[in-house]
């Protein structure tokens, strides 16, 4: 799990006004909340936020006016448009606190040989970690897996100190049978015959 270190500056401004020019200056309002204290309404550098956020459930650790807290991410508005931050909310945890977030699911392996599709019913899974010991992610094997075959949430192995927070009986991953298409020939025949 990777731990970004971010200098934040408390804002004062509030607004649409203050937050473009906030964004303007390169740089990303954001809010810091939890652990039952007022929200701390503060400024990030946006190109070094940018970055931490490539990497899921990525670990802040946030220096407020000289005071070190650590944050994980909890919501990210983007542009629609060109995809830039425009705001990010922030949620306050303490070394060995669990927190429940989700994980991306990564399959490795071939399915047996012949028309099959995987579907991807479930592509992240809710799980409580310890905060600073954050799964990036979870892979299951697929390999030989026959249609009508699934992997429940249950079935999908947790790093250790991770616990599932989904239905356990869940389905996550299944195997279908390709449909295949009549041959046009043969589609044309039947259509001329009829």
């Amino acid at each position: 799990m990777a731990d970004v270190k971010l200098t934040a500056e408390t804002r004062t401004e509030f607004g649409k006004g203050a937050a473009r020019r906030i964004r303007r200056d390169s740089k990303v309002p954001a809010v810091v909340y939890g652990h039952g204290a007022e929200p701390v309404h503060i400024t990030l550098p946006g190109h070094e936020l940018n970055l931490a956020l490539r990497t899921p459930n990525v670990l802040l650790t946030l220096d407020i006016e000289g005071k070190s807290q650590l944050a994980i991410p909890k919501a990210v508005q983007r542009d629609a448009i060109k995809g830039f931050l425009e705001h990010v909310d922030l949620l306050l945890v303490k070394r060995g606190e669990k927190v429940n977030v989700e994980v991306y699911v990564h399959t490795e392996g071939e399915l047996a040989a012949g028309p099959y599709l995987l579907e991807h019913v479930l592509s992240t899974l809710n799980v409580e970690a310890e905060a600073t010991h954050i799964p990036e992610s979870v892979t299951v094997s697929i390999a030989g897996l026959e249609a009508g075959a699934s992997i429940l949430a249950k079935d999908i192995p947790l790093p250790e100190g991770t616990t599932l927070a989904t239905d356990e009986d869940a389905v996550v991953l299944q195997v279908l049978a390709a449909q295949a298409e009549e041959a046009p020939a043969e589609a044309e025949a039947e259509a001329t015959e009829a």
